[in-house]
């Protein structure tokens, strides 16, 4: 498979953890963040897994990583306001990357 496809995969990825995401939200945010502020949000998840460490760390004896959501959402808020994209509430923030979360679930993934 080349690059390209690749990417392609990546984006149809992409555009289905978007579509989980907007159905978990609760009512009153799923009118609150465009698709593209969630694009930019799976994106920082994916830096801040990238740098944390978290994906090289080892699971527990039930093969789980402990992965602390509320040290993602401070993340995600530093970095939006740090980058310009504006300010965010973190409750509200805390949504979204319970969405990914639970979506990476449904693929089986383990969090």
């Amino acid at each position: 498979m080349g690059l390209e496809d690749d990417f392609l995969l990546a984006d149809a990825d992409d555009e289905k953890t978007i579509e989980f995401i907007k159905n978990y939200l609760p009512q009153e945010l799923k009118e609150k963040f465009s698709d593209d502020e969630l694009y930019y949000f799976l994106d920082v998840i994916d830096e801040y897994y990238s740098e944390s460490g978290i994906l090289d760390a080892q699971p527990d004896g039930d093969g789980y990583v402990n992965i602390d959501l509320d040290e993602v959402v401070a993340y995600i808020v530093k970095e939006a306001k740090s980058d310009g994209q504006g300010e965010y509430d973190p409750e509200e923030i805390l949504f979204v990357v319970q969405g990914e979360m639970e979506y990476g679930n449904s693929l089986g993934q383990v969090d």
